[in-house]
């Protein structure tokens, strides 16, 4: 499946934000914010069609996991052919259960949560749940990585993360269809060396 499939998923589920996957732009800026010589745990919400998993595989660790939460049955299985890698395991099934289907694998405490889920589109209660279990199953100095399209930054976002995480740091990549906003939260507020 490629932009075509991408394009008829947005159209039929509510919960997909963009028309084409992220750019290796956008991709390389997300994950130069990854520590890879130490994370052992990575969870991606929303990974759509595995472009970032698909840029991460090669560079984790050989003993990591990674754990994708897609709700999007058609993207699930999408990802089960693509990535038949051990390190990986698909869970279809909504971000707002993150922290009972981490704990019922055995993937708890995370280094890394990745998200390209549309925040903006969640009603307020979901959002703060979402970022509550976020919080909940990073480890000490893990870090939350959201990308959001331009039209979805707002307060939205931010808000949630910075009540439950203190300070957010957001950068730009203009070289994505639409242009991101990428949020960075550490947990208990410690800004990882790059």
């Amino acid at each position: 499946m490629g932009t075509l499939g991408y394009i008829k998923n947005f159209f039929s589920d509510k919960y997909i934000a963009s028309v084409t996957p992220t750019s290796i732009f956008g991709v390389r800026k997300v994950c130069g914010k990854i520590d890879f010589a130490r994370a052992r745990v990575f969870v991606e919400f929303g990974p759509g069609m595995g472009v970032f998993t698909r840029y991460l595989l090669p560079r984790i660790h050989p003993e990591a996991q990674m754990v994708l939460i897609e709700r999007n049955r058609n993207f699930a299985e999408i990802l089960q052919k693509r990535f038949p890698d051990s390190r990986v395991r698909i869970v279809n099934d909504c971000a707002e259960n993150v922290l009972e289907i981490l704990e019922e694998i055995g993937a708890v405490p995370v280094d890394y949560i990745l998200s390209g889920i549309p925040f903006s589109f969640l009603p307020d209660d979901a959002r703060r749940e979402i970022v509550k279990g976020i919080h909940d199953v990073l480890r000490d100095g893990g870090k939350f990585l959201a990308y959001q399209t331009f039209y979805q930054s707002s307060p939205h976002l931010r808000i949630p993360l910075e009540e439950r995480f203190g300070s957010v740091r957001v950068e730009y990549e203009v070289l994505n269809i639409p242009p991101l906003s990428i949020y960075e939260a550490v947990k208990n507020g410690r800004q990882a060396a790059r």
